[in-house]
């Protein structure tokens, strides 16, 4: 595939309701919406890289910055075969998954256009259908959350996972264990403690968690080995995995005992299907996390969820759970047994919404 112009877009979207996790609030959130053109075709991605480097180094700034500066000059006017490919073509650019994940996602979107097929089976994905879960934020009391977990439940969620910080953690985790004791239930620290203040979670270990996500900090693989080995819960990797390498790594350390997967961290769908492969042959789960997405790239999350190791249901959720409109024409709701449909269509399986995509859209450049 030739590529011969891309056009970038920032977006701002206002969210449903706030999201607060360890490192701040949110109203509304940031990403870049890429459009690449290559042999009459048009394929999509998003870099999911937020106004803020809260979560990650990475930001909507840099990202353009990176964009515009390294990894498009570098492939406008080539000839990229697949991911892979792009892969060799960007390998100079250290760092920068998240941009370089969204270029890929819209490679992997032109291809499936380009022969017919859906994302799902280009990566090998088995399921028609993922099995789905909601990421609940700080709320304002215990009260509150107590009631947006009910909410959520009566909305046909199974699976709830809370965000905690020190001090906002075993009461409230208590709390809603006491009140659902067979509700499927995980917590996300977001990288809040460390390994001295993390002796305060020790008492989830009575809650029957699924795991304890990413508790010190976000580029950390030798203390959570240590703490590992203190919890029978489960812990579950999130930031410190950036690659393959980091993945392996993890697992020889025994730092973790799961793995979650967002392909915008990891640089894109053929490394997250690299990290998927080596958990799969050490028989360690793998679930797929969400970065709040667009239509876009809540499609690539959900052919990726329908490979074979993801045993846990991921952080994608239904449209509606995030934006009261999105820039995609496809809506993806829940189904009654807490799934979503893995689209079909050609590529992502999804068809932009031009008007909304214009509304939503501070700012938009060509290349070149």
């Amino acid at each position: 595939m030739n590529l011969t112009s891309f056009t970038l877009y920032h977006l701002r979207m206002p969210l449903q309701s706030h999201f607060e996790t360890s490192f701040g609030r949110i109203t509304e959130r940031d990403c870049i919406l890429i459009e690449v053109h290559a042999d009459g075709l048009v394929g999509w991605g998003e870099c999911v890289a937020d106004r803020n480097p809260g979560y990650a180094y990475e930001t909507v700034g840099t990202a353009w910055h990176i964009y515009q500066e390294f990894i498009l000059p570098t492939v406008i006017g080539q000839d990229i075969v697949d991911a892979r490919d792009l892969q060799k073509h960007l390998a100079p650019i250290k760092g920068h998954q998240m941009a370089k994940a969204g270029l890929e996602m819209a490679i992997w979107d032109l291809l499936g256009k380009q022969q017919g097929r859906s994302l799902r089976e280009l990566l090998g994905g088995e399921r028609a259908k993922v099995a789905v879960g909601v990421s609940i934020g700080l709320q304002d009391s215990p009260e509150a959350l107590l009631q947006a977990v009910e909410g959520y439940m009566a909305r046909g969620y199974r699976r709830v996972k809370l965000k905690i910080k020190p001090g906002r953690d075993v009461s409230e985790v208590r709390a809603v264990r006491e009140q659902f004791p067979h509700l499927p239930l995980q917590v996300d620290a977001n990288s809040a403690y460390s390994l001295e203040s993390a002796e305060a979670l020790l008492p989830l270990d009575d809650f029957d968690l699924l795991l304890i996500e990413q508790p010190l900090a976000e580029d950390d693989l030798w203390d959570h080995h240590k703490l590992q080995r203190r919890f029978r819960t489960p812990l579950c990797l999130d930031e410190s995995i950036t690659s393959p390498r980091h993945a392996r790594q993890a697992l020889e350390m025994k730092a973790c005992r799961v793995i979650n997967i967002k392909q915008g961290r990891v640089g894109g769908l053929l490394n997250s299907k690299r990290i998927h492969d080596l958990c799969q042959l050490e028989d360690i789960p793998v679930w797929c996390g969400g970065m709040l997405e667009t239509g876009v790239g809540r499609a690539a999350n959900l052919a990726l969820a329908s490979l074979p190791n993801f045993r846990l249901p991921g952080d994608i959720s239904a449209t509606d759970r995030y934006y009261a409109q999105d820039i995609t024409n496809d809506v993806f709701t829940l189904n009654a047994d807490s799934t979503i449909d893995v689209p079909t269509g050609p590529g992502l399986g999804v068809t932009i919404n031009r008007a909304t995509l214009q509304r939503f859209t501070i700012q938009s450049i060509t290349l070149p």
